[in-house]
């Protein structure tokens, strides 16, 4: 197994293989290995479990996410922390619903933890957007952005490479 650079280096370089303008950037089966340190798996794992506490998802927000139900959300939920613990390798799909509900569940005061998230997680907000950044920016992409395109042969354009990561 390579150091954690090349790991990291080599799932963006899968998760960079797009057709221009999809959604799809990796192919929703492929499986990828992603490092994460302490503090990213505290951080997802807080996450995570707060779908079973504080947050009130809809059916509709839920089956958005990419799951089943309100109902069945924190347990879904903990089963993909389960397998991010484990270290097992997920697929693009299972890191779009990490991503996604994070992103929900953290900012969210309307269904997801938000201004109680602080308490719930014991990561202070300032934090947590440091943390979700680095995870935004070393999971699998879907798409380009305003800071690089991924263009047909799956290689990705920096716009601005001297553009600070935060």
């Amino acid at each position: 197994m390579g150091s954690a650079d090349e790991l990291d280096g080599r799932a963006d370089e899968y998760a960079r293989a797009a057709i221009p303008g999809s959604i799809g950037a990796v192919s929703d089966a492929a499986r990828l290995p992603v490092l994460l340190d302490d503090m990213e798996r505290r951080f997802l794992r807080a996450a995570l479990l707060d779908w079973g506490g504080p947050a009130q998802p809809t059916d509709e927000l839920a089956v958005a996410m990419g799951f089943t139900s309100a109902d069945s959300l924190s347990s879904e939920a903990w089963a993909l922390w389960k397998r991010i613990e484990a270290g097992q390798t997920m697929t693009a799909d299972d890191w779009r619903r990490v991503l996604l509900s994070v992103e929900i569940v953290f900012a969210s005061d309307v269904v997801g933890s938000g201004l109680d998230w602080r308490i719930t997680s014991g990561i202070s907000d300032a934090e947590s957007v440091g943390l979700l950044r680095g995870l935004q920016r070393k999971l699998p992409r879907w798409r380009g952005s305003v800071q690089f395109t991924v263009q047909e042969s799956g290689s990705v354009d920096i716009t601005d490479p001297e553009r600070p990561d935060l």
